[in-house]
């Protein structure tokens, strides 16, 4: 299989190591789809591109959490074609990060995303181009959740279509009061294309993923948590609080996962990653090489040394 370029960057650096085999195995599965599969990555970024507007901002702060956001307010966030490739680039920024411990994918002016902006999806939508369109995305949403770091969807309004799916490439979902994810795939003739079902399938279940995509159901905050859409809601702050006061939670809420030194972090992705892609005898020896990268390193001394295991 032909790799993608910066999957075979990451895949020279790994393997260099020979405690790091089966994770560089894994992460040739990466790119879901490359050339075998017809997919022609320039091809088809050209041709999205010719859609501009809006844009994927990129924020990555020194606590090592990052901060994504989908910017065309003007569209509800709706991903133009220049933006789907905006949303490559920048995953493939996060990849090459090293000191990436957290991801908070957020939209814009208090609405999440609202899928595709139909005038792109208008001009290519003969069957060839929107195959491609589809594993184009599904190869950057795939390489989103595999990153060696914790991410969070911050639903804030919103998440419709195309950005529903962009909610489940995310390790955790975080619901703002008021805010609304729903598969609308059926209303539009269509099914998740950018892997959203699988993914939906892996997070709630066959017969809740049934109900969300077969009735396009809207799915609140308690409903998200009822079904384990939603790991948590945040309220809404008023308007005396600030700007910036949601995402400030969700940064607080997110730190509980990604306290601690970033090679830790990281590790804790790999084993879970692993754990949920591999078979079981691959994992288990994922594990141990990961383990091998951790054990006595300076935040296992340091933890030996301060006696902190059950604090």
């Amino acid at each position: 299989m032909v790799l993608c370029a910066v999957r075979r960057h990451l895949l020279k650096s790994s393997s260099s190591s020979s405690s790091c085999g089966a994770w560089a195995r894994l992460l040739q599965r990466g790119c879901v789809y490359s050339s075998v599969h017809c997919l022609d990555q320039g091809e088809i970024r050209e041709k999205l591109q010719a859609f501009p507007g809006g844009s994927v901002d990129l924020l990555k702060q020194e606590s090592g959490i990052a901060v994504l956001t989908i910017n065309y307010p003007s569209r509800m966030n709706a991903f133009s074609g220049s933006m789907m490739v905006d949303l490559e680039e920048r995953v493939s920024q996060l990849e090459s990060w090293i000191d990436c411990k957290g991801l908070i994918v957020q939209g814009a002016s208090g609405t999440f995303c609202s899928g595709s902006d139909l005038s792109a999806v208008r001009a290519i939508s003969n069957p060839q181009d929107g195959m491609k369109m589809c594993m184009f995305m599904q190869n950057a949403l795939t390489r989103l959740l595999r990153l060696p770091l914790i991410s969070v969807a911050l639903v804030e309004g919103r998440a419709l279509g195309g950005g529903a799916e962009l909610t489940t490439a995310c390790d955790f979902r975080l619901m703002a009061s008021g805010s609304v994810i729903q598969f609308v795939h059926k209303h539009m003739g269509l099914v998740p294309g950018w892997g959203g079902a699988a993914r939906l399938v892996r997070i709630v279940g066959s017969q809740n993923a049934l109900k969300l995509l077969g009735g396009a159901l809207k799915v609140d905050p308690e409903l998200g948590l009822q079904i384990g859409l939603a790991d948590g809601v945040l309220e809404v702050p008023r308007a005396e609080e600030g700007v910036g006061t949601l995402l400030q939670r969700a940064e607080n809420w997110l730190s509980h996962y990604t306290n601690g030194a970033a090679p830790v972090v990281q590790a804790v992705k790999k084993v879970v990653l692993s754990g949920r892609e591999l078979p079981l005898s691959e994992a288990l020896r994922t594990e141990k090489d990961v383990f091998g990268t951790v054990w006595g390193g300076p935040a296992n001394l340091q933890a030996l040394a301060s006696k902190s295991k059950h604090r």
